[in-house]
């Protein structure tokens, strides 16, 4: 699989002539989130790229955090991305870094960009700026301003710095090319007034560079070599080169663009995940269903499991929608190899063993995980009365059917085969209870005559069982691609699935209480879940992560389907 990941990534043919040229000793790489908001799964894809390279190379990742916009940028933001790239099991070393660090620099840059005439205080209005910038088919107008002299603009700029101008009343821009073709090098804004504390300088500052003066500059301070970012930023190179070339800046890092993650049933906008947290819709930027990593980390999913996604996706130039199935899978197969498995029944039916005395119990041996022979093995209490999913019977069975129904034999996991003699209803006529019969011969769930059942049914003993608060997680949306519902007018609230939770009270047997919080398992037939951070000393709950496959489920469908 690695060969191939190797010859599909362009990324990695630049790294590799830039290195055989000698046009670069190290690579230098660096992931730059802005603190306004919680990273999600689109950003573990560039996560996985910028400080994977540095490791394939022997390079290294800068962290830095873009926070130009106080208005939206917290501590609690900037902690929980650290978190969130630790978890992913990369680290930046002595390598942590801000935009804010450089904010003097950059306004040194500014001024050298105003004394060379190439940038102006403008006091058009945002609306006046936008109408002046022209469109794609006409070119912009000039501002009234763009001829000041170097002096005044040099001397409007201090009073911007000073705040003796209102937020809105003005902007430095730079002075570039009205008539450009392409639309960012429309004299764009590069320092606007905002009159708020920002969450690192304080009130030092009233005016912040934009990302686009900033985050090139920044790159050319920390000596990046490869400023790798999303396909959005395409048409802002020819300016993110433009900025470095004029000022002359002793780095020239190359900005190259890649395809970002789109995920079916899934956005990614921070805006619309930060509404969804605002108008508690959903349980804040952890809640299991969120793509956010911290989200995903909650619901069970694994570093390995999401690294693993992150390669086979692999990196292209175009956008595309990657099926979710494709996430899911590759948790499956970490958490196959991993997880340690139980049985738990989620919704309960009572089983009698008539035959079976109602004084005995005993404990029978169970396999913690067949992928991983050293899990070794548990103990599982067994007794006369018993409870088993209640979809594992059917009075009617169907063709094909093979767990339990009347006069049908199957297979208890780890105990013993067992037919039922009896239904037992309520007055409503719903089945309540099964009267059944046990082969004491058939221990550990093989017979001594050789005979087979096809069934196979978990299970857990009503005397021992403990019960646990189960919240079933689905996907978010319940439709495959939200976006493109937006685009026809359709509100992505209006789109959410209605059953992405489900929280039900299952019975499981003891030995799933030493189990701690984050801890992952399996429900064997069921799915994989991890034990939630909500738990208390009296109460466990649990997230289900994702589902098995379920066999019976596909051959009901295709019944259905004659």
């Amino acid at each position: 699989m690695e060969e191939k990941i190797k010859k599909s990534n362009f990324i990695r043919q630049i790294i590799e002539q830039d290195l055989a040229s000698g046009k670069h000793q190290k690579i230098i790489t660096r992931f730059p989130p802005e603190p306004n908001g919680y990273l999600h799964i689109g950003h573990a894809k560039s996560i996985c790229l910028n400080f994977g390279l540095a490791q394939e190379y022997n390079g290294r990742c800068h962290l830095r955090f873009d926070d130009t916009n106080p208005e939206k940028e917290s501590p609690e933001y900037v902690e929980s991305i650290k978190e969130d790239v630790r978890w992913l099991g990369f680290d930046w070393n002595e390598h942590l870094y801000f935009a804010s660090d450089y904010f003097e620099k950059f306004y040194q840059y500014a001024v050298s960009l105003i004394k060379m005439g190439k940038a102006y205080v403008c006091h058009l209005s945002p609306e006046e700026i936008r109408e002046y910038r022209g469109t794609l088919t006409e070119p912009g107008k000039e501002s009234p301003y763009r001829n000041r002299s170097v002096e005044e603009n040099l001397t409007l700029f201090e009073k911007m710095r000073k705040g003796e101008f209102k937020e809105g009343e003005c902007v430095l821009r730079a002075k570039i090319d009205m008539s450009s073709p392409n639309l960012n090098m429309r004299d764009p804004v590069i320092y606007r007034i905002k009159k708020v504390p920002h969450h690192r300088t304080g009130e030092k500052w009233c005016i912040y560079p934009t990302y686009d003066f900033a985050h090139c500059l920044s790159d050319a301070i920390e000596g990046i070599t490869h400023s790798l970012c999303t396909l959005e930023f395409e048409d802002h190179r020819p300016l993110y080169d433009w900025f470095l070339e004029v000022l002359n800046t002793p780095a020239r890092p190359r900005q190259i663009e890649f395809a970002r993650l789109n995920l079916s049933y899934t956005i990614m906008s921070k805006r619309k995940l930060n509404l969804l947290v605002q108008e508690n819709i959903v349980d804040g930027w952890d809640d299991p269903r969120m793509p956010t990593i911290s989200g995903m980390r909650r619901r069970g999913f694994t570093p390995d499991s999401i690294r693993d996604f992150c390669e086979r996706i692999g990196i292209a130039k175009s956008d595309s929608v990657v099926d979710y199935a494709l996430l899911e899978h590759c948790v499956r197969e970490d958490l196959n190899k991993k997880a340690l498995r139980f049985m738990g029944v989620l919704d309960p039916l009572k089983v009698v063993i008539t035959n079976y005395p109602e004084d005995k119990e005993e404990e029978l041996e169970a396999i913690n995980n067949p992928e991983d022979e050293s899990a070794g093995t548990r103990k599982v209490p067994f007794s006369r009365v018993i409870y088993i999913e209640r979809s594992d019977f059917r009075e009617n069975p169907p063709r094909k059917f093979f767990r339990l129904a009347p006069g049908k034999e199957v297979r208890l996991r780890y105990a013993y085969y067992i037919t039922c003699q009896e239904v037992i209803k309520d007055e409503n006529g719903e089945v309540v209870e099964l009267h059944c019969t046990y082969d004491p011969a058939t221990k550990g769930g093989f017979s001594p005559d050789g005979r087979k059942v096809k069934g196979t049914i978990h299970w857990v003993s009503a005397r021992h069982a403990r019960q646990i608060i189960v919240r079933l997680y689905d996907r978010l949306f319940r439709v495959e691609n939200p976006g493109l519902e937006e685009k026809k007018g359709k509100s992505f609230k209006e789109l959410l699935n209605p059953e992405s939770l489900k929280v039900v009270k299952a019975l499981v047997e003891p030995a799933l209480f030493e189990l701690k919080v984050g801890d992952h398992f399996q429900f064997e037939r069921i799915g994989y879940f991890c034990v939630d951070k909500d738990s208390t000393p009296t109460q466990m709950i649990v997230n289900r992560t994702v589902t098995l496959r379920d066999s019976w489920a596909k051959i009901e469908a295709k019944l259905n389907k004659k």
